[in-house]
């Protein structure tokens, strides 16, 4: 379980701004120290793919299953072996796939900092065991760089766990176009819309279990998400430490 480095407040003694800066601790903080592995079943729905995902200390290994509805033929899954086995033998391709995770996973932290500050905040609704906040855009906040800038014309809901401080859901909606270089060098378009889901698999591990997003143009908005995708992720099952690459790859054949 991550260890959290700061005394939460009850959720009562705070105002929604803290909440959100709270719950923005308590991932930066999970994110640090939790380095837990998984095997899960990846569904791209928006390009018709499923595919078995294991992570390793060393990087990830994805076998594709299905395409279109339909297991791969034997030739295909013979091929996608092979890839598989090229890929984890190349040096280069898997300080690749560790730079890439690196990045996002910078990204990902320098824009949950952001949350507290980009926003107005206010408390929609509270049940036993989460609370709900609405955001939209804080007039006073100059975004520092393009992704920001994106995140920062969003409104949207966030929903928080009571009791762990983790952030359940975010989605939201662009509220206006996003334009850079006047337009010359992108545009994100109004009404463009994302949704995260996040789901406790083990007692303190979180791990994002759906991902949606249908924005019309060019940028980065969160770790791993593109401008148009449809991602499900299930059937997770811990994978051990020292787990290695070519173990990772036998474990992505077997079924769950």
């Amino acid at each position: 379980m991550a260890l959290v480095l700061f005394v939460a407040l009850p959720l009562h003694a705070q105002n929604p701004t803290q909440i959100v800066q709270t719950a923005v601790n308590t991932e930066l903080a999970a994110s640090r120290n939790d380095h837990s592995l998984w095997k899960y079943r990846d569904e791209q729905r928006d390009a018709n793919k499923v595919s078995i995902v294991v992570q390793t200390a060393k990087g990830s290994v994805k076998r594709l299953i299905e395409r279109n509805g339909a297991p791969l033929t034997a030739a295909e899954a013979q091929a996608e072996g092979a890839r598989i086995q090229s890929t984890i033998h190349d040096p280069e391709k898997m300080a690749k796939q560790r730079r890439d995770g690196a990045s996002d996973d910078k990204n990902a932290a320098e824009l949950l900092n952001m949350l507290p500050t980009a926003f107005l905040w206010k408390i929609a609704n509270e049940n036993g065991d989460s609370v709900t906040l609405t955001f939209y855009p804080n007039p006073d906040f100059s975004p520092p760089d393009m992704e920001s800038r994106v995140l920062s014309a969003m409104a949207g809901d966030l929903v928080v766990d009571k009791k762990q401080h983790r952030i359940k859901t975010i989605s939201g909606k662009l509220v206006r176009d996003v334009t850079f270089g006047w337009g010359l060098l992108g545009r994100m378009k109004q009404g463009g819309t994302f949704r995260v889901e996040r789901r406790e698999l083990k007692p303190g591990l979180w791990q994002i279990t759906e991902t949606h997003v249908n924005i019309v143009g060019k940028a980065l908005l969160f770790k791993n998400i593109g401008q148009q995708q449809d991602e499900v992720q299930t059937d997770f099952i811990q994978v051990p430490a020292d787990t290695t690459l070519e173990q990772a790859a036998e474990m992505s054949k077997e079924k769950h």
